[in-house]
């Protein structure tokens, strides 16, 4: 596996490795059977399902580090796998779901939404240990405080900030146009893609930089918009269910908690197709609030005409729907690992 030192202390390299040492050491760690990983549901994207002895099915929630939504992604999936019941052959519905979180360190607000939440879920805090010979991965459970141990082999990575080239002029130009808050996420970024692999390399063009491998073996570009607004592409599975087939994925983000994939971009920066599909969606759901010169105003949700009171609460349940949908989505972080291990298997 992978690790880096931070500080005094030991982590995976990227959230891809924590889930590689898990997937592989199912049985070890929790007597489980591997049964599907990165499995898409209805809009939801599952680290790892797994089956116990009993055929009960178990979701497996993977984080790398603090996530303040853990709980409710859980949720999430449990509903989705609820509803599409899948492996049927192999799980036994007639069992409550497993689910489980497994995360380096665990926000204030996930204990609040575990104690308000009706489902049982399973904390875990993984942290990295040493004896300067070999290195443990120690679970702990936060309920119990049973500790498991198992050893990990690793590959340390031994690229640091100091080794990576110094900045490209088109990357600096496309600096210059952001925010703080972008430019330290970028420099980041980039950063965390130079030091993952000594194979990765960067190619810089006018307002654009690759990083990847000269045999168009790309894994993420930064370019910029007419209005000088970054905009990041990401060679990402264009189907999560299987993730043989892999696009340029656009990605956008507000920087800071939301992060969503556009669509498939081959070439270019925008999304044409996905763009109308989106306003095909928006348009279905559109609420008009409609004026007539005898009624007064009438609500109406696409074409059927309702009360003021269901306009409102059909408002709130979209609006609370889209929230759902935002946070269910991997994060910036998340997306730029999966990147970076899909890249490392294409090689």
């Amino acid at each position: 596996m992978n690790l880096i030192k931070t500080g005094n202390s030991w982590k995976f390299a990227t959230e891809a490795d924590l889930e590689d040492f898990v997937w592989a050491n199912l049985k070890e760690l929790f007597g489980l059977i591997p049964l599907k990983r990165q499995y898409y549901v209805n809009g939801q994207i599952c680290d790892i399902l797994a089956l116990g002895e009993k055929k009960q099915l178990v979701v497996l929630e993977l984080k790398n580090g603090e996530d303040r939504y853990i709980v409710q992604q859980l949720t999430r999936y449990y509903e989705a796998l609820l509803e599409n019941k899948p492996f049927q052959e192999e799980v036994d519905y007639g069992q409550p779901i497993g689910l489980t979180a497994i995360t380096a360190r665990y926000h204030r607000d996930n204990f609040i939404d575990k104690k308000y939440n009706c489902l049982s879920i399973q904390f875990l805090r993984f942290e990295i240990g040493t004896d300067d010979e070999r290195f443990y991965l120690h679970l702990i459970d936060i309920n119990n405080q049973k500790i498991l141990e198992l050893e990990i082999f690793y590959q340390e990575n031994n690229i640091s900030i100091e080794d990576l080239p110094q900045q490209p002029k088109a990357l600096n130009k496309i600096l210059s146009f952001c925010n703080p808050q972008q430019q330290e996420n970028l420099i980041h970024i980039r950063h965390k893609i130079l030091m993952f692999d000594r194979r990765m390399q960067e190619f810089s063009m006018p307002g654009s930089i690759k990083y990847g491998k000269p045999t168009s073996c790309f894994c993420a570009e930064i370019c910029s918009d007419s209005k000088g607004q970054p905009v990041l592409f990401l060679w990402l599975p264009l189907n999560y269910s299987d993730g043989k087939k892999i696009g340029r994925m656009k990605i956008w983000t507000d920087w800071e908690n939301y992060t969503l994939i556009e669509g498939h971009v081959p070439k270019g920066i925008r999304t044409k197709a996905i763009s109308k599909t989106e306003k095909q969606r928006q348009k279905e759901v559109e609420m008009k609030i409609l004026w007539s010169h005898s009624g007064g105003i009438r609500y109406k949700i696409g074409s059927k005409e309702v009360s003021e009171t269901e306009y409102i609460n059909e408002d709130k349940r979209r609006h609370q729907e889209y929230q759902n949908a935002i946070k269910s989505r991997k994060t910036l972080n998340e997306l730029v690992d999966i990147a970076l291990e899909t890249w490392l298997k294409r090689l």
